[in-house]
């Protein structure tokens, strides 16, 4: 169990207004943080220039303002930390445990052996080496046969096998941009984050990040994943789907609050979004998260095994 004060933290990628999903993250993780006086930062994921779009990210710190979301200390963008990303990426290198790979997409979905959890599962064809005439692309990490072990705050007990559910995966894209998983490890070491609260859309990254922070010796943060808002299809909501919410909206916090199972009384439904805020943080209670999706969120990834003592995490 946590025995230091949490450090949390909100991400949002500026790839439109804060959403109603986000708008859960938000809130599970600020009052998750806030419950036990920890402490909530930001960090704006804009690292993923081509999709950031101009304005996005003023228009989610005034809706986060406007909700009462208010966050310690400076905002840490991503798109201004290009060298802590590099120095990282070297000092893996220097381990070798980075190697060049001249594949394309469209390669490695034809040669790859069973798709995995997130695409296609690279099927290792530059790990000893670029074959005569090709030319590196992207930087990959070398992927040991390791078991990856945690118990999700919400989830539970997850294991993941890294070589066989996802391979070696990328660190530094083609496109020359670094990838979110070292971005977010290298990121959430530096502004000491201990608690990781977010959508259940990225559970299965989380094996990748665990190996990454072990790789680069740092404590491993706690996780809880939290249940995605999806439409009626069960397809996750998002910008796109129109889900914006309003700023200074209650009600959307209210319905926030309880798809997340927190029982708001009808009494508080019309106040305003700090004193709401300050009922959850004093409420918030993460027993009723699974609760209130019927059971059916405590689906777990293949190969699961006995549970570990909540809260710590493992390398096998």
């Amino acid at each position: 169990m946590m025995t230091t004060l949490p450090v949390g933290r909100f991400a949002p990628s500026p790839t439109g207004p804060l959403h109603s999903g986000s708008l859960i993250a938000a809130i599970g993780s600020f009052c998750l943080a806030r419950r036990l006086s920890g402490r909530w930062l930001l960090r704006m994921e804009d690292l993923d220039t081509p999709r950031v779009v101009p304005g996005a990210a003023d228009q989610i710190l005034r809706t986060l303002e406007r909700l009462g979301l208010h966050w310690d200390g400076e905002i840490l963008w991503q798109s201004r930390r290009q060298q802590a990303y590099q120095q990282a990426l070297e000092s893996l290198t220097e381990r070798g445990l980075i190697f060049p790979c001249g594949c394309s997409r469209k390669e490695i979905l034809a040669s790859a052996p069973h798709p995995g959890e997130e695409g296609p599962i690279y099927p290792g064809h530059c790990r000893n080496g670029l074959a005569p005439g090709r030319r590196p692309r992207a930087l990959r990490v070398r992927v040991p046969r390791q078991v990856i072990c945690f118990t999700d705050g919400v989830f539970g007990p997850i294991s993941q096998g890294l070589e066989e559910a996802v391979g070696d995966f990328v660190l530094r894209r083609a496109d020359g941009l670094f990838a979110y998983q070292l971005a977010v490890v290298v990121d959430d070491a530096e502004s000491g984050v201990n608690q990781v609260v977010r959508g259940a859309d990225l559970l299965t990254s989380t094996p990748r990040q665990i190996f990454l922070h072990a790789a680069f010796g740092n404590p491993i943060p706690d996780y809880i994943h939290l249940p995605l808002a999806t439409d009626l299809a069960g397809i996750k909501l998002s910008k796109r789907h129109g889900a914006a919410i309003s700023s200074g909206d209650s009600q959307a916090m209210v319905e926030a609050l309880r798809f997340l199972g927190q029982q708001v009384p009808r009494e508080m439904e019309g106040e305003a979004p700090q004193q709401l805020l300050s009922w959850a943080v004093a409420h918030f209670d993460i027993r009723k998260i699974a609760a209130a999706q019927g059971g059916q969120i405590l689906t777990r990834t293949k190969k699961a095994v006995a549970p570990l003592t909540a809260g710590q995490n493992a390398v096998k």
